[in-house]
């Protein structure tokens, strides 16, 4: 759970790295063997690795799984950040995890898997801190209480072990860099952003050791690369300009180094930024989440590995911290929205990434938290609420994740958010046990099929954006020397062609509709930095410098010096290709087809777009007084 006045500061200590796990190494319930599927558990069948086809995730057979997901927190911390860390007075609620995921203490991990699956859960987000992945300091006895197996181990350890006995119910697992450092998150308290209290290398690399601890476990399907991103004291995130705060820029280069370096079977999960500005009333401040994703998304190496994310409760709002006293503001808060006005607001925040289709954003959004107190004493203003938001999610068909599983039984009167509470003597009870609101919600949520069965493969469209630097999104061209040395270069997933160059702003964009991958197996491809390869006979934009592709080859990047065009990216296709060209300028104005297919992939900018049945073979541009040498023309040509 997490809003900017919710959880404070921590002070991250950095140690060396362990040797990485092996499932077989990870002990059962006392002392067994590793932990086996439960025949009582609901959990659906389902083959890992997962990918996406547009808004949807499906598994390696093509049949959708819908996240229906709890955030099982404490290993990121719940320790407030003040005062001894061994007194439950100084944790979130009075609830001390003991730096692992809380209840260890409580219920066998066994009756706790169990307890996700008997209320529908068929992943879990397991939260961790930075910290954890270093802590040398093993966990007391007591913190593993009813787990005696695990005395002695490391958080780590513990944080291996609970993720074996996930996966091996079949639940799986969306690893989650939540803090830096190990305590409740989330205010103006050093976790703000992913460097806050480490360097952004610390950072990538605690990812890449994270991603190949479990790469042999195929059932840890997603990174979810950091929790809540939001204005430190001083400095706001930002999407895309580049500097040591673009989380745009942080979350796409992490996201290519884990699937390149060490997993290419995870999804990359990102989440939208959580908050930017001062919040006073008079001052600008807001919630972005992934409204910015509109006009800049991300393109990852490995295409069909992208999920977004945001987070919403009904104190919160899009302008609004959630705060009471300091921070406050006169913003509505989301449960100040009238049904209609939630439901607007959600689909511009989040919604529309998933519901607007063929376009160089579309992805699943998964909901990675929300959730409300159950006890009686909730205003009935939060009870609508959380009506309404299932209710979206129900409708949309949304991926979720409540926040939080598991709560402490004896502190339920006071802190009633969990779905699952254990007593210390391992008594347990639930959202259905009576007494809970969101019972007959919850019970909705989960039993709402949505779209179910296979799906099939659709058109990918990706957006090449070199604003600030390369923007190689081949696997194939990140592996060859440098084909343009000093300049700013982008290239297509492979798989895909470019059929989209903006005129200004060196935006492109790719796809692979009607065609996939047309590359030839051997890799050909050829540089073009003059006219050698225009036909006689074929001025196809006189007056103007030609870059275009030799016969039989096809446009998949292009590079830049400043706004000049520098070169043209060429791939052999492996099959035969049309010669029939067309000449298609957007010098003074959009040139698109009817539809927009992939979106506005430079907001702002003149646009030019080859269709759907055809290839980009050239650009075109000029150097005449007053002008940049930016493209101007595409020379289109039809794929048979």
């Amino acid at each position: 759970m997490g809003q900017l006045t919710v959880r404070s500061l921590v002070i991250p200590a950095i140690v060396a790295a362990l040797a990485p796990w092996t499932p077989a190494a990870v002990p059962g319930p006392g002392g067994g063997p590793p932990v086996a599927p439960h025949a009582a558990g609901v959990t659906q069948a389902w083959t890992p690795p997962l990918s996406t086809r547009g808004r949807y995730i499906v598994d390696a057979t093509g049949q959708r799984f819908k996240l229906r997901s709890g955030n099982w927190h404490g290993a990121s911390g719940t320790w407030n950040g003040s005062g001894d860390a061994t007194d439950n007075a100084n944790h979130h609620a009075g609830e001390n995890s003991g730096r692992i995921p809380l209840g260890l203490d409580r219920a066998p991990i066994a009756r706790i898997v169990e307890g996700f699956q008997q209320i529908g859960v068929n992943s879990v987000r397991l939260p961790f801190s930075n910290e954890m992945v270093h802590d040398q300091q093993p966990v007391t006895d007591a913190a593993v209480a009813a787990n005696p197996q695990w005395r002695g181990l490391t958080p780590l350890r513990v944080y291996d072990a609970v993720v074996a006995a996930l996966t091996g119910a079949g639940i799986a697992v969306i690893l989650n860099n939540h803090t830096n450092t190990t305590r409740w998150c989330c205010g103006v308290d050093g976790n703000e952003r992913w460097n806050a209290s480490q360097a952004a290398s610390a950072w990538e690399d605690d990812w890449l050791f994270m991603a190949r601890r479990y790469r042999d476990n195929p059932r840890v399907v997603g990174a979810d690369l950091y929790n809540e991103v939001r204005r430190s004291v001083w400095d706001d995130p930002n999407w895309g300009l580049g500097d040591a705060h673009d989380w745009f820029a942080a979350s796409q280069r992490t996201g290519d180094r884990i699937l390149r370096e060490a997993n290419p079977d995870l999804l990359i999960i990102v989440e939208g930024i959580n908050w930017t500005g001062i919040p006073v009333d008079g001052f600008p401040h807001g919630r972005p989440t992934l409204t910015p994703v509109r006009s800049l998304s991300h393109t990852l190496v490995v295409s069909g590995k992208l999920v977004y994310s945001a987070h919403f409760y009904d104190y919160t709002g899009p302008n609004h911290t959630g705060a009471t006293g300091i921070g406050e503001t006169s913003d509505p808060r989301y449960r100040d929205l009238s049904r209609d006005q939630l439901y607007d607001v959600l689909y511009q925040q989040a919604s529309y990434v998933a519901a607007e289709t063929d376009r160089h954003f579309t992805a699943p959004v998964w909901i990675s938290e929300f959730g409300a107190d159950g006890n009686s004493s909730a205003p009935q203003i939060t009870r609508d609420w959380f009506t309404n938001f299932v209710d979206h999610l129900i409708r949309t068909d949304a991926d979720f994740a409540y926040w939080p599983l598991v709560g402490w039984l004896e502190n339920r009167g006071n802190n009633g958010w969990g779905l699952l509470f254990w007593d210390p003597s391992g008594r347990r009870a639930d959202v259905f046990s009576g007494g809970d609101w969101r019972a007959d919600a919850w019970a909705r949520l989960v039993g709402s099929a949505g779209r179910t069965g296979p799906v099939d493969a659709v058109p990918r469209w990706s957006m090449l954006s070199p604003d600030h630097g390369d923007f190689i999104q081949s696997l194939r061209m990140r592996a060859r020397p440098d084909w343009d040395s000093g300049a700013r270069k982008a290239a297509c997933p492979d798989g895909q062609r470019l059929i989209g160059l903006a005129h200004t702003g060196n935006r492109g964009l790719c796809t692979d509709v009607t065609a996939a991958d047309l590359w030839a197996p051997s890799g050909a491809y050829t540089v073009v930095t003059d006219e050698r390869y225009v036909q006689p006979g074929n001025d196809w934009a006189s007056g103007y410098t030609k870059l275009q592709c030799p016969a039989g080859s096809f446009l998949i990047g292009y590079a830049v010096r400043g706004a000049a065009v520098s070169s043209a990216l060429c791939a052999a296709s492996g099959a035969a290709l049309g010669t029939a060209g067309r000449t298609v300028w957007f010098d003074r104005g959009d040139n698109r087809p009817a539809g927009g297919a992939g979106g506005d992939f430079a907001y702002g900018r003149y646009k030019g777009q080859c269709g759907g049945q055809e290839y980009a073979a050239g650009i075109a541009y000029t150097g005449r007084f007053g002008s940049s040498r930016t493209p101007d023309a595409l020379y289109c040509r039809s794929l048979r």
